[in-house]
């Protein structure tokens, strides 16, 4: 068997009762943080614009919109998965240098489901899917360091969960992964600094066309069965071979996914979490920070502190705020807190924030020249089973305040529990929504076992994004 031949086996015969407590606690947490940050997201200028286009385009009225409308399951699963994404404040998976936003998955599998008018039991079944594919090929195809975009694995997994979502059997299943693995290879430029709105749409696109072939397959297009290892396949242009023993696999990598406990990009979140505590316990005054240093892993400084992807001193929009940690421990030290208002244009460019973003520095933890490594407990070696970073903050009167972290609330090894995540999804949909409303849709989350995805989308459907 080719290996997407093993890996639609796997696909087709996942089931409930294949889910531990565990992974379907963990899956309803994601389920319920997703749809706070989805129904949080509805003024977001993005959204509004892609909103527009879709209603100009039309689409059939089948699938539900966060937000109210319908449309067809293609276009819901893109707009929805923007929503999910566009704030910049839903769940991570961590592998060694790359990473992804298994919740990418929600907006397609949600609409899949919708469509086939599945149980809340199929539902949770087909999203484990998905996490499992995605999460396990961030593990083992490293992408992330040769250009590619994560979302490229994103093309795999979305295929994989609208297939179990939609029931199909391992030959349209194969069929429906091959097509999407060849079509959506993305490029990690999208990250970079400066960092554009295109950003927070990426995995919306492929959401959208990933479920549009795989809806093609169901319907008997064939695509190359040799997406992973074939010529000129998925192995050969990403440069590395790996293969999973799909055979072997379970559906618990949920449990490995982290949540944000602060919105902003997930490396900095130990770091965030850090400079808070040291604002809290010494109530220093801002004029009195002379300087800010952050010593951190690899993967964090590259993205967040000025490596790899770019200058994160130059602020000046949402999406060069949300990805520079400079930025990020400024506003957390001037406001104790960093949410969507902290990303609002007018704060973004006060004139406080940007004088003291200025006096941050950020830089990798060292190794010891000419010692290996794996014999040094440097914080690169402990990414990603931990995300240790340290804090110096120095007074003008020379004071220096100290603090080293190795996670944060939120990180899977330290889990933010279904209460936590009650009051983040409150906190995010209260602009949009009544009390009763976030209620309802507390418990049809709580119980989704017990329901119909229509019934969850009917609850989606009331919040009010209108401006």
């Amino acid at each position: 068997m080719k290996q997407v031949e093993q890996l639609a086996a796997f696909v087709a015969r996942a089931s409930y009762e294949g889910l531990s407590a565990a992974t379907r606690q963990d899956l309803k947490v994601r389920v319920l943080d997703s749809l706070g940050c989805a129904i949080g997201a509805l003024r977001g200028e993005p959204v509004k614009l892609l909103r527009t286009q879709l209603d100009e385009f039309g689409g059939a009225h089948i699938c539900t919109l966060v937000g109210g409308g319908s449309t067809a399951p293609d276009r819901a699963a893109c707009y929805n998965t923007a929503l999910t994404r566009y704030l910049d404040f839903m769940d991570n998976y961590m592998a060694k240098d790359q990473t992804c936003h298994p919740c990418d998955n929600l907006g397609a599998v949600l609409a899949a489901s919708e469509y086939a008018k599945q149980s809340g039991r199929e539902f949770l079944t087909a999203l484990a899917v998905a996490y499992q594919v995605q999460c396990r090929l961030t593990d083992e195809a490293q992408i992330m360091q040769r250009g590619f975009d994560h979302t490229t694995h994103l093309s795999f997994s979305i295929a994989a969960g609208v297939s179990r979502a939609l029931g199909l059997d391992e030959e349209k299943v194969a069929h429906a992964i091959a097509i999407c693995g060849a079509e959506f290879s993305a490029l990690a430029v999208t990250r970079a600094s400066p960092t554009s709105q295109w950003k927070g749409l990426a995995s919306s696109n492929t959401s959208f066309g990933a479920t549009h072939c795989t809806f093609l397959a169901a319907r008997g297009i064939t695509g190359p069965l040799g997406i992973f290892e074939g010529p000129k396949g998925f192995m050969e242009a990403s440069g590395h071979k790996f293969e999973i023993d799909w055979s072997k696999e379970s559906l618990e990598r949920v449990t490995h996914t982290s949540v944000k406990r602060f919105n902003a990009e997930v490396h900095s979140q130990s770091a965030l979490e850090g400079v808070l505590e040291l604002r809290d316990q010494h109530n220093f005054k801002t004029e009195e920070v002379e300087r800010i240093h952050i010593e951190i892993f690899h993967e964090a400084y590259n993205i967040i502190g000025g490596g790899e992807y770019g200058d994160r001193t130059h602020v000046e929009t949402k999406e060069h705020a949300d990805h520079s940690l400079p930025y990020l421990t400024a506003v957390m030290i001037l406001d104790g807190q960093v949410l969507p208002e902290q990303f609002l244009p007018e704060r973004i460019r006060r004139a406080d924030v940007q004088s003291l973003l200025k006096r941050v520095t950020v830089s990798p933890h060292s190794l010891v020249p000419g010692v290996k490594a794996e014999t040094l407990n440097t914080y690169s070696w402990r990414y990603p089973e931990e995300m240790p970073c340290s804090i110096t903050i120095t007074l003008t009167n020379g004071q220096e305040l100290k603090i080293e972290k190795k996670d944060y609330e939120g990180f899977y090894r330290r889990p933010m529990l279904w209460e936590g995540v009650v009051e983040k999804f409150e906190r995010l949909s209260a602009p949009f929504t009544d009390a009763p409303l976030r209620h309802d849709i507390i418990e049809a989350v709580a119980n989704l076992e017990s329901i119909q995805v229509v019934d969850l989308m009917r609850l989606l459907a009331k919040a009010n994004g209108a401006s």
